[in-house]
């Protein structure tokens, strides 16, 4: 199928007319043109194969780039997590090369079975996937404490991170076989509730789905775990000044902007809440960009005034912490106001219901409650936990980054709901003043979508953050004139995306708004299609 499911012509799609055999013609200036099966159960299949060969390229990063830069050291820090993610590497080629034929096969037969493909796939690999939930945690745990002792292989991996085919934090291509177990078993609900009982394929997917149900037991379970870990490294490599961010029982709740209060006026910090302290920062520029520890507030005995006496701000609210500190500070919105609230007094309930002194981080700069401030680009320390010295510059794509330049917060639900959620293929971008369309290959991953020219590209052109964004359908005064449109807005930036199908633009917009903080909307985004 040319064009990764468009015609011909991608620039001016029209009406089709339905064959009896599902097919679809097209007529483009005169021309009839054969489209795609329309199938609902097809384009399903299609975003199997289209992550599956994102998630391959993923394994690969891992497998076959920091393999490749392991081999030049003598060091053996980071073989275990190579070990993690081979055997999956090797058993996920033939299942992508598998899902390529049966595609090519079904886009010239309309009628084409995907159940018996799945139940087949998963029974072949899902024993690698036992193995790798076994071994996730320890390994996760072995990473953590070499970046921590290891000078050298902190930044073997810092530097491994800034090279262009590693686009996501190291981290993150660990998670990714766990993060595929989720989308499989919502490929296979998506097949169940779309065929009938006496559908051919219904019996195989429903097989696959149980036998998928017996690893995911055990996955869910290590999800919490794994991403909770997960967070806190990435926190460690984005802050600086205190040490052992990574301690049992301690939780990741919420990251974000607010404006704290000062003599000197509201300035924007950011702030960490953990299940047992609230971490305040400034941004600072020198020897990179990073974020810089100001004080700590723990959370024992912690009250909050939801209402602002003093500086008469919206969206103000008052911190109380030990004896006489307190910090004033002003979110951005009612509803932002409204998260940080709910965390903070939902975590202390919970850390004042525990027994005796939880512990908290050691801090090596500030004495809690200084009123002043040291302003952005104050130098942060020169050592290997601040922020990777000099020989690094800013870590690629994290949420800490995407947070502060969209002043805004997310939350550990955010990072679960934003990793049960992934999507990949082609789609058609438009931007605000541009006239034509172009194609991209576009993948969504980690509150960001990036931007390929096809799937073959070992590294993405460009990527856009999702937090902040706002995703719609385009008005009227937008002059789009098109079916399976998708407009992303923040502020004056405008994108428009262009979907093949009303499956597919359906799928875009559910993941989208998992990222952008619009899932509590209950919308349901539907064109009816006349043939």
């Amino acid at each position: 199928m040319p064009n990764g499911g468009y015609p011909q012509d991608i620039g001016e799609l029209s009406s089709g007319k339905m064959l009896r055999n599902g097919d679809v013609v097209e007529e483009v200036d005169g021309r009839k043109t054969k489209r795609w099966p329309t199938d609902k159960a097809y384009f399903i299949a299609k975003e199997l194969l289209m992550t599956e060969r994102t998630y391959k390229k993923d394994l690969d990063v891992i497998n076959i780039w920091f393999r490749e830069e392991l081999s030049k050291e003598s060091e053996s820090e980071g073989d275990s997590l190579v070990t993690l993610i081979e055997l999956l590497a090797d058993a996920h080629g033939p299942c992508l090369q598998e899902m390529e034929v049966r595609l090519a096969r079904w886009e010239s037969n309309a009628r084409h079975n995907i159940g018996d493909y799945l139940y087949n796939a998963l029974l072949n690999v899902l024993p690698l996937y036992d193995q790798y939930l076994e071994n996730l945690m320890p390994v996760l745990e072995k990473f953590e404490y070499s970046m921590r002792t290891s000078k050298h292989f902190d930044q073997l991996c810092r530097d491994f991170e800034l090279q262009k085919h590693c686009y996501l934090p190291l981290t993150s291509f660990l998670l990714k076989p766990l993060q595929r177990l989720l989308h499989y078993n919502s490929i296979i609900d998506s097949l169940l509730d779309h065929y009938p009982k006496d559908h051919t394929d219904f019996e195989d997917c429903l097989a696959a789905r149980d036998r998928l149900g017996e690893t995911l037991l055990e996955g869910l379970t290590v999800l919490n775990q794994a991403e909770n870990l997960v967070q806190l490294c990435e926190l460690q490599r984005d802050i600086s000044g205190f040490d052992n961010l990574v301690q049992e029982g301690r939780r990741f709740i919420r990251q974000g902007c607010l404006q704290k209060y000062s003599r000197k006026g509201f300035q924007q910090r950011m702030f960490f809440l953990f299940s047992d302290v609230l971490l305040y920062t400034f941004r600072s520029q020198q020897p990179t960009q990073c974020f810089r520890v100001h004080g700590q507030l723990p959370l024992k005995n912690m009250k909050v005034q939801e209402n602002d006496n003093k500086t008469g701000t919206d969206y103000a609210f008052i911190i109380h912490g030990i004896g006489n500190q307190s910090l004033t500070v002003a979110a951005c919105s009612e509803e932002e106001k409204e998260r940080w609230l709910e965390d903070l007094n939902t975590t202390i309930a919970q850390i004042d219901s525990v027994e005796g002194k939880m512990p908290y981080l050691n801090l090596k700069t500030c004495i809690l409650g200084s009123v002043d401030e040291v302003g952005d680009g104050v130098g942060c320390e020169s050592d290997r936990t601040s922020c990777g010295g000099a020989k690094t510059s800013q870590r690629r794509n994290t949420t800490v980054h995407g947070c502060w330049h969209r002043n805004t917060s997310i939350s550990y639900s955010d990072q679960l709901r934003a990793f049960q959620n992934q999507l990949s293929g082609f789609l058609l971008r438009k931007f605000k003043n541009s006239n034509g369309w172009q194609k991209l290959w576009v993948v969504f991953t980690n509150f960001y979508l990036f931007f390929y020219k096809s799937h073959q590209d070992s590294f993405p052109l460009a990527s856009l953050p999702l937090l902040g964004y706002m995703v719609s359908q385009p008005s009227d005064k937008d002059g789009i004139n098109k079916d399976f449109v998708f407009k992303l807005q923040f502020k004056n930036h405008v994108y428009f995306f262009r979907a093949e199908s009303d499956y597919t633009f359906g799928r875009w917009m559910e993941v989208i708004k998992s990222a952008t903080q619009q899932s509590h909307t209950t919308t349901s985004y539907s064109f009816k299609e006349e043939y």
